[in-house]
């Protein structure tokens, strides 16, 4: 398959600046995976989607306020850096801009002197190791210091930083947001809980990899990027459960599919309790073990993540939706709009 396969027509306009003040005003297209009939609705309305005996599965990764903004001391140089992944203990690996100002031994400081890193390696593409140097709990301080490491299509300014984290963010390490998950409140969710619907949490950190581009050909080619998942032994029982008293699997998000698909297929379309790191890439051919139903925002032209929905949905049914998005002019991507693709049965 042709990366070209994947592409549509995007206005920029359409692309989400800012979120809505409630979360669950977004509109909600549901794509019928076995026709091309689509609906057009509120999100507040997916609670009319579940049964009693689903599962929802949502990832409960908090995004890191990654983006810190330094200078040199030695020449007052401004200097920005982006935590990526910690390595070791204080030990962070980042990109930096400009790049060509930090060598081994470079001396950053931020919040003027709160906070103070020395760059003790060089990697590929701006990349730089860190050591961190502070007085009291790092991630205090980065709550304090650091700034929201947005998509690089949002130019506009977050105003509240909490918009950026879903409502039930809890396991720092990611560089993004999960952001099917934004379109929740507590209430949408207790009212999900009472309708006899189960409520889990699994866990994959977004790395920066997401927003990178296919620069292949052909998509069987792509070398897929790497992130940390974990999921409990609570999760992966009442998961299991469910699927065996035959209710649906509705996954949030790519992040959430992802992670239940890494896990079940090395273990026999089961779920079971384990951390690791995934580099699963799925695109239309391959065969779903975990979940049934899959609620996500609309994705970039040519990204993995159009090929992971059109692997559940058929990529004819999701380019007709997409084109059907940009014609009704829903907000994409982050901030965005959202697609429930139903469970075939």
């Amino acid at each position: 398959m042709k990366v070209e396969d994947f592409d549509f027509q995007l206005p920029e306009e359409l692309i989400a600046q800012t979120p809505l003040l409630d979360r669950t005003a977004s509109r909600l297209m549901v794509v019928n995976p076995n026709s091309l009939d689509l609906e057009h609705h509120t999100f507040a309305k997916i609670l009319d989607e579940f049964q009693a005996g689903d599962c929802l599965v949502l990832n409960d990764t908090r995004v890191l306020p990654a983006r810190l903004m330094g200078v040199k001391p030695d020449t007052g140089a401004n200097i920005e850096v982006l935590l990526l992944k910690q390595t070791n203990d204080d030990e962070w690996e980042t990109l930096v801009k400009p790049a060509k100002r930090v060598k081994v031994g470079t001396v950053v400081t931020f919040g003027e002197g709160l906070l103070t890193a020395t760059c003790t390696g060089e990697l590929e593409h701006g990349g730089r190791l860190f050591k961190f140097d502070y007085d009291g709990i790092f991630y205090e301080i980065l709550e304090q210091l650091g700034e929201m490491p947005l998509p690089p299509y949002i130019r506009e300014k977050l105003d509240d930083q909490d918009r950026y984290q879903t409502v039930y963010a809890k396991e720092r390490g990611s560089a993004a947001a999960p952001t099917a998950g934004l379109h929740f409140t507590e209430p949408l969710l207790e009212a999900i809980r009472a309708k006899g619907v189960e409520v889990v949490f699994v866990t994959l950190h977004v790395g920066l990899g997401t927003f990178r581009p296919v620069s292949v050909e052909s998509i069987e080619n792509h070398d897929m990027h790497s992130e940390f998942y974990s999921v409990t032994e609570e999760a992966a029982a009442t998961i299991n459960r469910v699927k065996a008293n035959g209710g649906n699997i509705i996954s949030v998000g790519t992040t959430s599919t992802r992670t239940l698909e890494t896990v079940a297929s090395k273990n026999d379309g089961k779920i079971v309790a384990e951390q690791g790191w995934t580099s699963i890439f799925i695109y239309p051919g391959y065969e779903f073990k975990a979940i049934d139903g899959l609620i996500t925002n609309f994705h970039l032209p040519k990204s993995t993540l159009v090929m992971l929905v059109s692997a559940l949905a058929s990529k004819e049914t999701i380019i007709n939706a997409y084109e059907k998005a940009v014609e009704e002019q829903y907000r994409f991507f982050s901030f965005g709009d959202a697609m429930f693709i139903r469970p075939k049965k």
